[in-house]
């Protein structure tokens, strides 16, 4: 391969899936963008993405392929940086993945200051409650409430996310506060029901038991698969819920919510920053991801 420019376009294909909308946040024709691929399939010998007249995709070895190129072009921008200081300007692009509370009440407020910081930076912010492919949707790192499931990431825990009981003063109106785990049953109360795939079997109520913790199958009508949309039920009196200290703060502050059963919490969850590898991360996500570090560490229990 003659320079890097190759990997750059076909990383930026497999990344957005199209070759016009890849072509065109690299401002090159489609096809320019389309002979790239075609000489790198000949020169490795392996078909790298799927084509279609609607998706691109990546074939397995494609996949292979873009895993190597990445770090490659990591390494690459390692090396142009290496005796220029550790003020350069970062430039580039960065793709990351937040949880839609973490980045609306927290992340979001304090990007500005990164951003006058780093200007010549071109942020892409996916914010979804789903568990995103970090490989196949191109993301650079991820910000992740919950267990990690899959061993082949790297993940760093930043620490714990404290979770509440919480519900709406209209609520407890109606169906009085419960002070027990059997006041739950008896004063007949109801949650939202959290399914992350509507559908799927709800969580249930999370409580703890001595050194572990239990579910309670409580009634429930409703069942949402959006975080923000599961505070908003409860602050509209539709059923207890169980969220993130963090997120639901202000509206116990302000009265908008009040904490039922503090003896009775859920267990916390665990916050982790995850990348697909260890090894050849480009200067820019590594600052992001010690500023991401720094902003969430005050709100996490260690």
């Amino acid at each position: 391969m003659q320079n890097l420019d190759s990997l750059t376009i076909f990383v930026r294909i497999a990344e957005m899936g199209s070759f016009t909308r890849a072509a065109a946040s690299l401002g090159i024709q489609k096809g320019r963008a389309s002979n790239v691929v075609r000489e790198l399939e000949q020169q490795v010998g392996a078909r790298l993405l799927h084509r279609s007249t609607r998706t691109v995709q990546l074939t397995e070895d494609g996949r292979s392929f873009y895993l190597r190129a990445r770090a490659l072009l990591a390494d690459a921008e390692e090396l142009s940086a290496m005796f220029v200081g550790g003020e350069a300007p970062l430039s580039g692009r960065l793709r990351i993945d937040l949880p839609t509370e973490f980045a609306r009440s927290t992340v979001l407020p304090a990007l500005p200051s990164f951003m006058d910081a780093y200007p010549d930076l071109e942020l892409e912010i996916s914010s979804t409650d789903r568990r995103v492919d970090l490989i196949s949707e191109g993301m650079d790192c991820v910000l992740r409430v919950g267990g990690i499931v899959d061993e082949t990431l790297v993940a760093r825990t930043l620490g714990a996310l404290r979770m509440v009981n919480a519900a709406s003063p209209a609520y407890l109106k109606r169906y009085g506060v419960p002070r027990t785990l059997e006041d739950l049953s008896t004063q007949k109360h109801r949650m939202v029901h959290y399914c992350p795939t509507l559908g799927s079997r709800p969580f249930g109520w999370e409580y703890p038991t001595g050194e572990t913790y239990a579910v309670l199958a409580l009634a429930g009508s409703l069942s949402v698969n959006n975080v923000q949309t599961y505070h908003g039920a409860g602050l509209a009196g539709l059923g207890l819920i169980q969220a993130g200290l963090l997120s639901l703060k202000p509206f116990l502050l302000s009265g908008e919510l009040i904490e039922v059963l503090p003896d009775l919490r859920p267990k916390s969850l665990p916050v982790s920053i995850v990348v697909a590898h260890r090894h050849n991360l480009s200067r820019r996500v590594r600052i992001f991801i010690e500023w991401l570090e720094n902003i969430l560490l005050p709100y996490l229990d260690r």
